[in-house]
């Protein structure tokens, strides 16, 4: 199998912290604004982004749907304490039930899937609108598994001004939430974007991050074929099934795709 490099935690630490101080720096602002989920990505931002800016200047939103787990919310405040960032929730069920109104799907999944987008692309209305008002950049929380995969929504979750963990993997996430003494609960429950009841990450792509992100790592960063991936002992139907989703899913990874005519 193909084996994944050891990762310096504390320098990818210093790496991201950096980065968000000199690219909010950069963009003119001295505020930055994330979604809190309660989850490990938005903790780990959370974390990173308190150590950048000062925790004054860090606002976590919560933003709950009627169905979204409680104890997702507790951990999000969870996150809130440690670091000592500001924090508001806001409610988005009834923005999500107006345009939900218009979902006459007879298909439960479709439907399900639906309502999950209109979920994540409030939620990223509701964080721009808030960078608005208070002028604060809005941090992207997404991950490098999930952009290579396309487990995100288009204009939703991976809408962001910049994204500090874009480059680790899902699997490294976890290390570094380790490092950074993120409370154990976060790290150890399922990833689940928390749209519906009972969902989660890894049954809804149907493997498990540890074995996508081998894939994943050795299609992109060491630019191996499918073929030779397979030969070093990875499972045939995870390695073709990862590079068709890597291969549909370029659209959502570049906005827009223009055909890029000469004069």
């Amino acid at each position: 199998m193909i084996e994944m490099p050891s990762l310096n935690l504390e320098k990818v630490t210093e790496k991201t912290v950096s980065f968000i101080k000199d690219k909010t720096s950069e963009a003119g602002f001295k505020k930055a604004v994330l979604g809190l989920s309660g989850g490990i990505d938005s903790a780990v931002v959370a974390v990173s982004a308190s150590k950048a800016l000062g925790a004054e200047n860090v606002t976590g939103i919560l933003m709950p749907y009627k169905t979204s787990s409680r104890s997702s919310i507790e951990d999000a405040l969870k996150i809130v304490e440690i670091t000592g960032i500001d924090h508001k929730t806001i409610e988005i069920t009834n923005a999500v039930d107006a345009i939900e109104s218009f979902n006459m799907e007879k298909s439960d999944h479709i439907k399900a899937v639906r309502l999950g987008n209109v979920m994540a692309r409030v939620r990223m209305i509701t964080l721009f609108d808030f960078s608005s008002a208070k002028d604060a950049l809005v941090l992207g929380t997404g991950n490098k598994s999930e952009i290579y995969l396309g487990y995100f929504t288009l204009f939703g979750d991976s809408a962001s001004a910049i994204n500090p963990i874009a480059d680790i993997y899902k699997t490294e996430i976890f290390k570094l939430a380790e490092f950074m003494e993120i409370p154990k609960e976060i790290i150890s429950k399922p990833p689940s974007a928390d749209l519906m009841e009972g969902q989660t990450d890894e049954s809804e792509i149907g493997f498990r991050y540890a074995d996508m992100d081998r894939v994943i790592y050795g299609l992109i960063d060491l630019g191996l074929t499918p073929e030779q991936i397979i030969e070093k002992g990875e499972d045939p139907h995870l390695v073709k099934s990862i590079e068709k989703r890597i291969i549909s899913m370029e659209y959502k990874r570049k906005i827009p795709i223009t055909p890029g005519y000469g004069p």
